[in-house]
Order: C-alpha cells, then sequence, then structure tokens
C-alpha cells in the first residue's frame, strides 16, 4: 500500500518537473501560437461575403384575396300575369341589351288594344263633324239665321268631343304599354343564367324568369389593411392606380385599374374595402371566382436595394455592415423603406459600398474582415405592404 502511494507521488512530482521546464524554454511567440500558423481564432479576420447595392425602380406592391363580382346583375321577373308563348334564348347565352328574350301570351292585350284604337277612330270622326257644324253654325249666325245658343251648344259638343278623344287616347296607350309587357327583353347585356319557366307556364309578378349578369366589364372586390389607406389615397390623387389579378396557381397577371373606395373602415377588422374594374371580353374572370390580386400604390424611383439578411435591427437603430477601406468593419445606419421577398429597398447608402452578408454574427466596428466573395444584390418583385 505505501509502495503504491509512494509510486503515484513519484509520477505527479516528474509531471509537474517537465511542464515547468517546457514552459521556461518555450518563446513568447510560441506561446500565443495557435494552430494554422500561428493564427489565433481571436486574432485574425473574419471571414465575410459581401454584395453590392443595386439601384433600380421598385414599385410598391400591396397583396390581397379577391372575389370576383359582377358590376350589375338582374333578376327577370313578368310586369303582368300571363302564360309564356315561347323562350327565345337558352341557358348561358350571352344576349344584347334590348334583345327579345321571352313573349308572353297577348291575345287579350291585342284584343283591347284594338277594341281602344277603334273608339279613337270613332271619336276622332265625331269631332271632326261636330267641328264642321260648328263652322257652319258660325256662318248662319253671321247670317242671322241662328240664335247665339245653337252656336255656343255646338262649341260645348267640340270641347266635349275634343276631351272625350284625348281620354281614348291615352287609355290606348296605357293598353298599348300592357301589351307591351308581353314582350320580355334583355335590360342589359349581360350572360343568361337558368331559365326554369318553359312555354305553356304561368308566370306571375313574383315568378322569376332568369337572371342576367353584366361579364364585361367585371369588378375584383378586396380588402387592404386601413395602415395602407393613406398610401393608397396618395396613389388615386397621382392617376389611375393599376391593379392585377392572378387566378390561383397561375403567373399570368390580368390588368385592370382601381375604381372604388369605401367610405368607412371596418373598425372589428381593421380593414377598408375596396374594388377594382377589368375588361373581361374573353371572360377570363367569372362572379364568385377567388383571385390574387396586386396594387401598386407607390413606385421607389432609384432605388438602393440590399438583401434583408444584410439589414440588421437592435437598440442602437436600424443598420448594416460595411468593408471599409482598410479592411475593417463599418456600421452605416440606413432607413427600411419597403421591403419585398428577400430583398429591401434602403436609404442612407451611397451604393459603392460592400455591404456584409454573411459572416456578420461575430463582427464588431473596426473588426478586420477579409472578403470571400462579392455578389450584387438580385432582383427581384417588389411585393407586400409599405413599412
Amino acid at each position: 500500500m505505501k509502495k503504491s502511494t509512494l509510486g503515484v507521488l513519484a509520477a505527479a512530482a516528474i509531471a509537474v518537473g517537465a511542464g515547468a521546464w517546457h514552459f521556461t524554454h518555450t518563446s513568447p511567440e510560441a506561446q500565443h501560437a495557435g494552430p494554422g500558423k500561428g493564427e489565433g481564432r481571436g486574432n485574425g479576420p473574419t471571414t465575410v461575403n459581401v454584395v453590392s447595392p443595386t439601384r433600380r425602380d421598385v414599385p410598391v406592391i400591396l397583396q390581397a384575396n379577391g372575389t370576383v363580382s359582377p358590376i350589375s346583375t338582374v333578376d327577370l321577373h313578368p310586369q303582368t300575369t300571363s302564360t309564356i308563348a315561347k323562350v327565345h334564348v337558352k341557358e348561358g347565352e350571352f344576349v344584347k341589351e334590348g334583345q327579345l328574350m321571352f313573349s308572353l301570351d297577348s291575345r287579350s292585350e291585342s284584343a283591347n288594344l284594338q277594341k281602344a284604337q277603334a273608339e279613337v277612330a270613332r271619336d276622332r270622326a265625331t269631332l271632326a263633324d261636330l267641328e264642321r257644324q260648328y263652322k257652319r253654325s258660325l256662318e248662319l249666325l253671321g247670317q242671322k239665321f241662328i240664335a247665339q245658343g245653337a252656336v255656343d251648344t255646338l262649341k260645348s259638343q267640340v270641347d266635349a268631343a275634343r276631351a272625350e278623344l284625348e281620354a281614348n287616347v291615352a287609355a290606348a296607350r296605357a293598353i298599348q304599354v300592357g301589351q307591351s309587357y308581353t314582350a320580355i327583353r334583355a335590360p342589359m347585356s349581360g350572360r343568361v343564367g337558368g331559365i326554369d319557366v318553359y312555354p305553356g307556364s304561368l308566370v306571375q309578378l313574383s315568378t322569376s324568369l332568369t337572371t342576367i349578369t353584366q361579364l364585361d366589364p367585371i369588378n375584383v372586390a378586396f380588402t387592404i389593411p386601413e395602415t395602407n389607406l393613406a398610401a393608397l389615397l396618395d396613389a388615386q390623387r397621382a392617376g389611375k392606380v393599376p391593379v392585377q389579378v392572378f387566378h390561383r396557381d397561375s403567373k399570368t397577371p390580368i390588368e385592370g385599374r382601381l375604381s372604388f373606395i369605401d367610405n368607412t373602415v371596418d373598425p372589428q377588422a381593421g380593414v377598408i374595402r375596396v374594388k377594382a374594374q377589368f375588361a373581361n371580353s374573353d371572360t377570363r374572370l367569372w362572379p364568385g371566382q377567388y383571385v390574387n390580386t396586386e396594387v401598386t400604390v407607390q413606385t421607389l424611383r432609384d432605388a438602393l436595394v440590399v438583401p434583408q439578411n444584410a439589414i440588421i435591427t437592435n437598440t442602437r437603430g436600424t443598420f448594416v455592415y460595411t468593408v471599409g477601406p482598410d479592411g475593417t468593419a463599418k456600421v452605416a445606419n440606413v432607413e427600411r423603406l419597403h421591403a419585398f421577398g428577400g430583398d429591401a429597398a434602403v436609404r442612407g447608402l451611397a451604393g459603392n459600398e460592400k455591404v456584409i452578408v454573411e459572416g456578420k454574427q461575430n463582427l464588431r466596428p473596426g473588426g478586420k474582415v477579409r472578403v470571400a466573395e462579392v455578389r450584387v444584390a438580385e432582383q427581384g418583385k417588389a411585393k407586400g405592404s409599405v413599412e
């Protein structure tokens, strides 16, 4: 037991002596040198990748989900009770304004109109006869062959006949209007919906014959956050506001323009309702469809663009690291104007800087850096909301 303990103590003493000898016989440079030819991790330059900012026009685009809605749609009803004589259109057909769609049984109205027209013709003949008698009576009165009372009586008869003629003419017009209700025409151009009546069907004022929906032009309704309202109003005051819509899983845009901004913000959702109008002669947009919308509210002219991962935001503010002429990291304060995709338009740079995008995690202002790669900010499409 004692021999084992003595052996351990002797080995420890030898190890301590060897370490002391190595320390006293090693140069100071070698003591501070690490692996890799003497470049310590804390003293060597930090390897970074940099990017050169680009200048370009950046459109500020708001994105939202929209619903296609017709500008107008009409539920067609008859204006009289009758039976369907003929249906002139088919379901899904496109009709023009004024085109004949339904004919109702008009035999009764036609007979009443003929009767009224006959009464008008009779009244005209009676009035013409009384006017001739009144004219002759004036001549006889001048020759003192008849009394003034007889002339006055004829004058009253002429006036009464004229009034009766006018009343019957108005009645004939009313019957003619009623007869026109038997020919139901398209009140506007559009597409015909489903038809649930057929020749012989009895229809009343409450019967829905079909619907007509206007498809060209057509609206897309969507909402935007109230925080973007000021930018949208500024764009509207500056001129026409372009709007693009995309079908789901489609990258082909359909061009239109902003047509309506609601007068009230929804206080519960914090959004405001807007509409855009689109030419739709090819019927690519259909009422009820869901589409993706993009509204260009502003274009930042000749803006400087850098990757978003180069921008640092902390308690000091918003800034980027750049590589100075002496190969050290410099802080450049920037203002983020608009973020889109992986890039952002900023203010505060001259445009000729080398902005550090990778390797900035352990950087400190003034720290030495070594540039491994220089890139140019990628060209991207500006989307998102105003910063």
